[in-house]
Parts: C-alpha cells; sequence; structure tokens
C-alpha cells in the first residue's frame, strides 16, 4: 500500500464525526476521503484518510469547450483550451492562493486530457474531530465567505 493511500489512526472515527456534523459530502457512503462542494464555488475540500486537508479547485476540459465555442464552430485545439482553462483556473484560485499558502497548504497544478486543476493541501490530525471539524469551517470561510452547510 503507498503511503498516500495509508489509513491515518482515528480516521474512521473522525469520519463518522464529519458525516454526522457536516452535510452535503459528496457519496458520503463510498469509502476513503470525503469530499465537500463549497456552495456556488468553483472549490471541493477533500479530508483524506492518510490525514490530508486538500483544497482544490478546476475544470473539465469538455465543460471548457462547451462554454467557450457554445454557438460557435470554432473549434480549440487541446493546446488552446488547456491555455483558456489555466487562465480560468488562475482567476479562481489567485483569490485565495496567498491565505492557503500562509496557512500551510501547499499548491500543486494538475492536468490531463480530461481536466486540469489547482490541489492546495496540508497535513491535519485526523485523530482529532473536532480539530478537523473546525478546519473545514475554516476553510469554508476562506473559500466561501460562510462556514454553514449547503
Amino acid at each position: 500500500m503507498a503511503l498516500d493511500d495509508a489509513t491515518a489512526p482515528g480516521w474512521d472515527r473522525t469520519r463518522a464525526h464529519l458525516l454526522a456534523s457536516i452535510k452535503g459530502w459528496l457519496d458520503p457512503h463510498e469509502q476513503g476521503s470525503l469530499t465537500l462542494p463549497m456552495g456556488d464555488e468553483d472549490w471541493l475540500l477533500e479530508v483524506s484518510a492518510n490525514g490530508t486537508l486538500v483544497c482544490m479547485a478546476g475544470y473539465d476540459l469538455e465543460d471548457m469547450r462547451s462554454i467557450l465555442c457554445d454557438g460557435t464552430t470554432e473549434d480549440l485545439g487541446s493546446d488552446e483550451l488547456a491555455k483558456q482553462a489555466k487562465f480560468y483556473l488562475q482567476q479562481t484560485i489567485s483569490k485565495h492562493r496567498q491565505r492557503l499558502l500562509s496557512e500551510g497548504f501547499t499548491e500543486r497544478i494538475e492536468m490531463n486530457e480530461d481536466y486540469v486543476a489547482a490541489h492546495f493541501s496540508r497535513p491535519i490530525d485526523v485523530s482529532n474531530p473536532m480539530e478537523v471539524e473546525r478546519d473545514i469551517h475554516t476553510c469554508q470561510r476562506w473559500l466561501t465567505g460562510t462556514a454553514t452547510n449547503p
């Protein structure tokens, strides 16, 4: 098992606590990581079983193609589409990058033929459910201006 796939001690208890205390998780019946959409924003928050908190934003390239070419016969090449997606992603993350980096998150940009995404991650102590919940609410405030659930 890879280190990234390892389950940190206390994860099962913290996962159960988060499912009970925070509404809106995507696929809450799936095992492993928990993913929470950040309201109307382009952000997702993920709490991983290995003890990582990830704030991520990204764009599906086919969705981007549909938006950019809607109603036109223009067909963007892969390079131009990726360039446009990166531009929109930079606009999305620029409002929050400095804060996330100053709070100990590390940034990684990921791109493949399907999507482009920015991941901001940092380790968390999943053996402390209340601390993880506070971290989630803090990220909600930063990214959406509210700590309430949708």
